[in-house]
């Protein structure tokens, strides 16, 4: 494959900082078993992509833990493979991919690849896309940039020539720019533009109610159709759980449950992760409940994000809404008397 990728995990979201705190937006947990980056990593390798460099933000240590060397993508490898490329810049890569100041920390990674492509993606747009067919289309357009878009929407993803890639990072003070984002948008001369239109499913996460409708999407069969494809499945760091236990008196209905938890309570139009404990009569309604969390008996829950590790104790209730879901932070505890 003619094609590197650069995976730019730096960029933060301020709309997600309450899932964000420990954690980069790209380990954002979804769909239950899976991270954001889950998803950009899969779609590279089914695409035939071997070489990727990932150019994370800190804190990095839960994407570190998820990634590792790459073995759940096949790019465990002793030529090519992933790259893991933390970078310590804070002003440039904020908001906008493909932070020149952030990539110019590992130029080593550029200059030693042999591809003469590069792409260039975020870590937070879900979705099927099959570079193969976006390099074929990029170079038959002859044009320097291609950015693919959906329904007039931006997937902020790139693809260039290595070399021009190389020369914009070595020059964008002079060129006052500064991402590859931002090239694109001030269509920059004296570089050409072309657009490459996705057909599929896909969703833009950069806030919390984006990522709470995105999320309870997947309830829906025909958008789980079109982003979990046979053919190019989306991969992700195994966890060796049991079968998740469904207690006699429980009640799941439209969910999504992950290996590993005990189910004693009602669960209806909800994402439950991996190692959740729902007690008895204890009430869940289009809710997402990360790994880990507890849940004692007699609680009701409607429009509520929880975290990994949160403890919502017996009795409590809480009811948000679709435009403005209960978000509960990492590990943090709730009781009737914090009410």
């Amino acid at each position: 494959m003619n094609l590197m990728a650069v995976v730019d995990a730096s960029v933060k979201k301020e709309g997600l900082q309450d899932l964000t705190m420990q954690r980069t937006v790209s380990s954002v947990p979804f769909a239950g078993r899976y991270r954001l980056i889950d998803f950009p990593l899969s779609n590279l390798v089914n695409s035939g992509v071997n070489t990727v460099g990932v150019f994370p933000s800190y804190p990095v240590a839960s994407l570190v833990d998820h990634i590792g060397v790459g073995k759940s993508w096949d790019l465990d490898r002793r030529k090519n493979g992933l790259f893991f490329l933390p970078v310590t810049q804070r002003d440039g890569g904020i908001s906008s991919i493909g932070a020149f100041a952030a990539l110019e920390e590992h130029m080593q990674f550029f200059t030693k690849s042999i591809q003469p492509y590069a792409v260039v993606i975020n870590s937070f747009v879900v979705n099927q896309l099959d570079f193969k067919d976006m390099l074929d289309q990029h170079i038959r357009s002859g044009a320097d940039i291609t950015e693919a878009v959906s329904e007039g929407v931006s997937l902020k993803t790139y693809i260039l020539s290595k070399d021009l890639l190389v020369e914009l990072i070595r020059t964008h003070r002079d060129k006052r720019v500064v991402s590859v984002e931002d090239v694109v948008n001030l269509k920059k001369s004296p570089y050409t533009f072309n657009e490459y239109e996705y057909k599929g499913y896909f969703a833009v996460i950069d806030s919390i109610q984006s990522y709470f409708r995105a999320s309870l999407a997947l309830l829906d069969e025909e958008n789980r159709k079109q982003l979990f494809l046979p053919n190019r499945p989306i991969y992700t760091k195994v966890k060796d759980e049991p079968p998740t236990r469904y207690i006699t008196g429980s009640h799941v209905e439209r969910a999504l449950v992950a290996n590993g938890s005990t189910i004693m309570g009602e669960v209806r139009d909800s994402i439950i992760s991996r190692a959740v404990y729902i007690k008895k009569s204890a009430r869940v309604e289009k809710c997402i409940i990360m790994q880990k969390c507890i849940i004692e008996e007699n609680c009701d829950l409607s429009y509520v994000i929880a975290d990994k590790e949160v403890y919502i104790g017996e009795g409590v209730v809480l009811h948000g809404t679709s435009e403005h879901p209960i978000v509960l932070r990492k590990g943090e505890k709730v009781t009737k008397e914090d009410l």
